[in-house]
This record gives structure tokens, C-alpha cells and sequence, in this order.
């Protein structure tokens, strides 16, 4: 993301910045009705009553499936409905990129179906009476890119192409449609709203994202963008723009939401300004009570180091000279275990007991005094009969100019209410049980009300203790760097 788009964007979270003191301010101001006194019709009311419902923003819950080990789907994925007649659509959910796509008619290498047990059918702009196809020259595809893509002609469809880490691609088109969500009405209640989105369609698939092994119709991307879902829906004034998610590593699922979160509370760090990625500043790192001795400018956040949170990727990715310090600790009281490699990827070792009482907790500490703790259930990952892998992974994460940042993924997130206010440009977390249930308010109807964990797979999840081959796939798919 180039210094123009920052800026721009910096631009608009200073108005929504003082808009917000304005509001929350202890003013008075000299307040006149826009209709000035004049006679109203019937029909003029009910015009401008629907015009400022249509601004109120609604809390949304998105339906939740999958969960985070490593030894079994190694994601999670939600249920959206797209075009009109609506149907349904599987899509990772990913805070690590930032558009939607979906795999389109026509696809080339498109899976057909999932070893998650749901059902994948391609989207089809021909078979939706509200789809419409982004032209290049419009306003998304001018700010998705920076300017106008060269060669644009009118009509001519704004493409896109991604690239992933491990050399999975997909491309294809931009095109705009009716997106059909879960408002939240009531305790424990849903009623569907509809909203419109660009979104990518599909067109060729390579790679593992062909492969039926954990497949989606698609990937739903949480960034910070302008082309992010959020930020059209925000923009459009149908969402605040925060979101929160509570992945249930136990049972799978867990809650994916998008509003204000009013129960329970948790304490906040500060992004980092002008990321492209959820960064924030780590201070240390403890391993069963003592703190690592790091080199001073490992938790730098300059120059696109630092530290990134990212939903979409299934482990934890440390430089060497954390991981090193890091694994030695940890395995400090058990100098007999001999470690082997797994699948050419894994660090395994043979070990009978409760991993909880024998290894130590592994705690992040970050800016504003928030701490994220890690106990061996969540970095130690069951291969087999006794064989234990860790879930830290060496070498950190690379970025495009060859530096190298630390990545927690799921293995830290999961078990956990994360909150992500953008608007306050702010994350937090807590411990908890994420088959539960959390409250959240809804602008439209000034109500606060609960919102339950789903769980889209309960009774599909695969079974057995082998690493799956996709999971090599998903260590790099989720995170933008490469795109």
C-alpha cells in the first residue's frame, strides 16, 4: 500500500476522529428540524424515516465453522449469502488480506468439493438479477489500485490476481453484488439484512487452492483496507467498523461478529499507524516466569517489522533469534527428548503425560501493559499415539523487502475473544470460552443483546491423528504479504 492511500486514509480516520469528540462532547447546539416548519405529507415522513434507518448500523453475527489444529482443518470459515435469489457460501475468514472472493462459473482448477464436509457451488453473476460487473474505470477499482489500471478501456472488467506464500494463486474479476447477513434482533436472534459489495470472482484457481483437502468456495478478508468488506459496509454506513472473533479450538466454531462488543470487556493495544496489517508493539517475552534476553531491536516496528495478529494463519512464526531462546526454555527440563521431523516441516518429540504439567505457559507482553498467554495445550499439538509437534515455527514471517516479522496465528488466538475497533485503531483479547456466548449492541434498535457460538462442521470433522498434507498450504495462504 503506497504513501498516497495512507495518507488518504489517515485523512479519514482524523474526521472520524474529531466527528467522534464532536459527538461526545458536552455541546449545545442550535437544532432545527430540516423540514423548517413547514407542513409534511405522509409520504415525505415516511421518505426521510426509511432514509435514516437505512443509516443505522446493525450489529451483524456471521455464522462460524472449522477449527485451528493443525492436526485437523486448520482454519475457520463463515457462511454468507451473495446475489440475488441468495445462496449460501463458505468462505475463510481471514484478518491477514483483505478482499472477498469466491470461486466463479467458468473456473478454471476450482474445487468442487470439501473435505470439510460443506457443500462448494460457484457463484454465478448471470444467475444473480443484482449483479454487475466493476468496470475498471469505476471508483472501487481506482482506489483498490491506486489510479486507474493501465490499459483501462470503459467496460473493461477490473481484474485481480493473488498470489499466497506457498505459490497457490487465484484470479479473476471485481464485481458488485447483494451481500445477505445475520442482523442481530433479539437474544439469541438473527433476522437476515442485505447490503452490496465488490467482491472478487473467481476465475482460475492454482495450487492447493484447487485441492479438496479443507476447501471453501472462497476467502473472506478482515484487513484494513478500503476494499475489505468491513470497510465497504462501514462506508456505507450499514456497520461500525469493528468486528471481534472467539475461535473454539475444543469444539470447533466459536463466534464471529461484527459491532460493538459490550460483554465481556477486554484491554486494548494500539495498532501500529500506517500498517497494511493488524501490528502491534510487543515488549517482551516470558517463558514460565522468566523473561527471554532478546537482542534490543527484535520487537522493532519500523521498516515493516514488528508484530502481526492474523486469523488466517493456522501457527505462530518467530524469527530465529526468538525461536531459538524460545524452544530452548522450553524444553529446558527435558533434555532426554530427542526431537525428529515430521512431514519434513514439524519439530515432534515422543512424550507420555499431561503436556499442561510438564512444559511451561509462554506469555506475550505488548504495549499498555496487555499480556496474551499461551499454555502447552495451545503450542503443543497432538500427531499421534504420545508424538507431540510444537506449533512454533522458526524463521519468522518474511516480507517482500526480506525482513522478517513474528506472526501469531491461531495457535495463540484461539480460546479467545479478540476485538478489532478500527475506529479506535485498537485490538484486545481475554481467556474464554468460546463456546459460549458474548453480548453485543445493535445501533438500529438501541438494544444489547446475546449472541451464541456456531458451529457450522459439528458433525463433520475429520477424524485421526495425522498432519494433513493442505495444512502446508495454509501456513503461508492466509497472510498478504506476497500478493
Amino acid at each position: 500500500m503506497d504513501f498516497r492511500r495512507w495518507e488518504l486514509l489517515r485523512l479519514m480516520l482524523l474526521i472520524n476522529l474529531h466527528l467522534g469528540l464532536l459527538c461526545s462532547a458536552n455541546l449545545v447546539l442550535d437544532v432545527k428540524h430540516k423540514f423548517g416548519g413547514r407542513k409534511r405529507g405522509l409520504g415525505e415522513l415516511r421518505a426521510h424515516d426509511a432514509l435514516r434507518h437505512a443509516r443505522l448500523l446493525s450489529a451483524i453475527s456471521l455464522p462460524l465453522g472449522g477449527n485451528g489444529l493443525p492436526s485437523e482443518a486448520g482454519l475457520y470459515f463463515a457462511k454468507i449469502g451473495l446475489g440475488t435469489p441468495s445462496q449460501d457460501y463458505y468462505v475463510q475468514v481471514d484478518t491477514g488480506s483483505d478482499i472477498l472472493w469466491v470461486n466463479c462459473a467458468g473456473c478454471n482448477k476450482c474445487p468442487t468439493k470439501s473435505d470439510l464436509g460443506v457443500p462448494l457451488k460457484l457463484f454465478d453473476p448471470k444467475g444473480s438479477s443484482t449483479a454487475k460487473i466493476v468496470a475498471c474505470d469505476q471508483d472501487f477499482c481506482e482506489a483498490t489500485y491506486n489510479g486507474q489500471l493501465p490499459g483501462c478501456k470503459p467496460d473493461l472488467a477490473c481484474q485481480y490476481n493473488v498470489v499466497y506464500g506457498d505459490g497457490s494463486s487465484t484470479a479473476g474479476y471485481f464485481v458488485e453484488d447483494a451481500i445477505q447477513l445475520n442482523h442481530v434482533s433479539g437474544n439469541f436472534q438473527t433476522s437476515l439484512t442485505n447490503g452490496s459489495i465488490a467482491f472478487g470472482c473467481g476465475a482460475k484457481q492454482s495450487g492447493t487452492l484447487g485441492s479438496a483437502n479443507a476447501a471453501t468456495d472462497g476467502i473472506l478478508g478482515f484487513g484494513q483496507s478500503n476494499s475489505s468488506m468491513i470497510s465497504q459496509l462501514a462506508t456505507a454506513g450499514k456497520v461500525k467498523k469493528v468486528f471481534a472473533h472467539c475461535l473454539d479450538s475444543v469444539n470447533g466454531g466459536g463466534i464471529f461478529t461484527i459491532g460493538q462488543v459490550v460483554q465481556p470487556k477486554v484491554n486494548t493495544t494500539p495498532l501500529v499507524p500506517n500498517q497494511q496489517h493488524y501490528n502491534v508493539i510487543m515488549k517482551a517475552i516470558e517463558v514460565g516466569g522468566d523473561v527471554l534476553q532478546l537482542p534490543t531491536d527484535e520487537f522493532d516496528t519500523q521498516d515493516q517489522k514488528g508484530t502481526i495478529i492474523d486469523s488466517g494463519t493456522t501457527l505462530a512464526y518467530l524469527p530465529e533469534e526468538v525461536y531459538d531462546p524460545l524452544i530452548s526454555q522450553i524444553l529446558a527440563q527435558h533434555k532426554d527428548l530427542k526431537l525428529h521431523t515430521v512431514e519434513d516441516l514439524f519439530q515432534c518429540f515422543q512424550y507420555i503425560g499431561n503436556v499442561d504439567d510438564g512444559f511451561p505457559d509462554v506469555t506475550f507482553h505488548f504495549a499498555n501493559s496487555l499480556t496474551l498467554t499461551t499454555y502447552p495445550h495451545d503450542y503443543l499439538f497432538q500427531a499421534g499415539n504420545d508424538l507431540w509437534c510444537l506449533g512454533w515455527m522458526s524463521g519468522g514471517f518474511q516480507t517482500k523487502d526480506g525482513t522478517h516479522s513474528i506472526l501469531l496465528g491461531d495457535l495463540v488466538l484461539s480460546n479467545r475473544l479478540v476485538i478489532y475497533d478500527l475506529e479506535k485503531q485498537t485490538i484486545g483479547w481475554t481467556e474464554y470460552n468460546c463456546s459460549s456466548n458474548i453480548k453485543l449492541k445493535d445501533d438500529q434498535s438501541g438494544g444489547t443483546y446475546s449472541v451464541a457460538a456456531t458451529n457450522l462442521n459439528a458433525a463433520s470433522r475429520p477424524t485421526g491423528g495425522r498432519i494433513s498434507v493442505f495444512l502446508l498450504a495454509l501456513i503461508a495462504l492466509a497472510d498478504s504479504f506476497f500478493t
